[in-house]
């Protein structure tokens, strides 16, 4: 059996979405069903029912996801447990970072840096979330910061900060205010950046004001916040960022943009520090760096 096909099997059980699940694996939807009725093939079991609407596991690919999780894990753990083998150290780790991280938990991370310096040499690797989660799964960072929500019961997750998002507006339209409605915001269109550049709770805000009235869309191809930021100050729309001023999110704040609470809708930005659970626990490779990481980010922050 190619290990692909459980990984494939694994992205598409967890995201119970074939296009996102395609996303997650950076590959086109149409391959990845294939792969799935090979697999389904070589098995001689139904794992998935697929209506128009949604997709559901049957009883053997509820069976069969802690299988591959655990032959993945497994698999994932080859090259530190391979070092450990040999005795070969690594004098240098590297903890994956987000953009757009709030000055307060950048401070965490150099607490983190002094407390293990005398075994690592922590070192700072930018990505996206997903990436990021990616990385850590598979061994290539010791740790990371990540937008949550993240599922994947071989990580232990610490939510560390939670940020209350706003609404950038344009500041012409509604100098003087200190807090705005959603229903004011209903004639302005939503500027969303693709999904796959923004962390996924962005898709539930997205999904949220769509509930709450707020219909109309643009959507722009760049990966960052400078796009919307462009569309915002000429007073084509709106987009919501975090509100605290400290926010590294605020150099793309240009002329005529300004940031307001939103009275009845008040979502807030969750970052969370992971790892794996099989390098942390006593013995492991990476035991003391999280002994620390869990003492340094002890309490979540709130802004």
């Amino acid at each position: 059996m190619d290990i692909l096909h459980l990984r494939y099997f694994v992205a598409v059980a967890e995201e119970l979405n074939f296009s996102r699940a395609a996303r997650r694996l950076h590959m086109a939807t149409s391959p990845l069903s294939q792969r799935i009725k090979d697999l389904e093939r070589e098995l001689g079991q139904v794992l998935f029912e697929r209506t128009t609407h949604r997709v559901e596991l049957t009883s053997a690919g509820t069976a069969l996801l802690p299988m591959a999780r655990e032959v993945l894990d497994s698999v994932n753990s080859i090259p530190w447990r391979l070092s450990e083998a040999v005795r070969l150290r690594r004098g240098t780790a590297l903890i994956g970072m987000p953009a757009g991280v709030h000055p307060d938990l950048r401070e965490r991370v150099r607490l983190l840096e002094e407390a293990c310096s005398e075994t690592f040499e922590l070192r700072r690797w930018p990505g996206t979330s997903a990436d990021l989660v990616t990385g850590v799964r598979d061994g290539r960072l010791a740790l990371a910061l990540a937008r949550l929500p993240v599922a994947d019961p071989a990580l232990e997750i610490i939510e560390v900060m939670r940020e209350r998002l706003g609404a950038a507006v344009p500041a012409d339209r509604f100098a003087g205010r200190s807090a705005i409605t959603l229903d004011e915001l209903k004639d302005l269109p939503y500027a969303a950046t693709p999904h796959d550049a923004l962390p996924a709770y962005f898709q539930e805000i997205d999904a949220r004001l769509n509930h709450a009235g707020i219909k109309k869309r643009i959507r722009i191809n760049t990966a960052d916040y400078s796009g919307s930021a462009e569309l915002i100050s000429s007073g084509l729309a709106f987009s919501m960022t975090m509100l605290s001023a400290e926010s590294p999110m605020n150099r793309y704040r240009l002329d005529n943009v300004l940031v307001l609470p939103v009275e009845d809708f008040q979502p807030s930005l969750v970052t969370g520090l992971l790892f794996r659970k099989d390098r942390a626990v006593e013995g492991a490779d990476l035991a003391d760096l999280a002994r620390r990481a869990r003492a340094v980010f002890g309490y979540p922050i709130s802004v």
